[in-house]
């Protein structure tokens, strides 16, 4: 039976699948953004650890950034410091962790474009070619 893309990308991503549990997937990119990813470092700070692969993580403001009147910045108080979390928490565990601020109309993006982007960008300064077979 013919796999379909999907089933051929969870293929190549599986760790382990033990009966009746949860399985493990390897995550080769990785996409934070401004709404959740505060509560991930707090983990990570509170543990004593730090970002397992940094050179595959993207750290994107996306969800609080308008999509008109960027000239004004954010102007809802809570919106903003979500973003201005993001980027210092990208910034204190940087070791390469690339923070994208989309702000101006050159840099319109949500972090899905943006990753997309990123991520040919990273396969090529490494050779990499994404390989799924049957």
């Amino acid at each position: 039976m013919a796999k379909t893309l999907y089933d051929k990308i969870w293929d190549a991503h599986l760790v382990d699948a033990p009966p009746g549990e949860t399985p493990v997937l390897y995550i080769d990119r990785h996409l934070v953004h401004e709404v959740t990813s505060p509560q991930a470092f707090e983990g990570l700070r509170l543990s004593g650890r730090k970002v397992r692969r940094p050179e595959l993580t993207l750290a994107v403001a996306d969800h609080n950034v308008p999509t008109k009147d960027r000239d004004k910045g954010i102007t809802e108080p809570e919106s903003r410091l979500q973003v201005e979390t993001l980027e210092k928490n990208a910034h204190d565990f940087r070791s390469s962790l690339p923070f994208h601020r989309l702000f101006g109309p050159a840099k319109s993006a949500t972090s899905h474009v943006k990753a997309s982007s990123r991520v040919v960008k990273m396969r090529r300064s490494r050779r990499e070619k994404l390989v799924i077979s049957s």
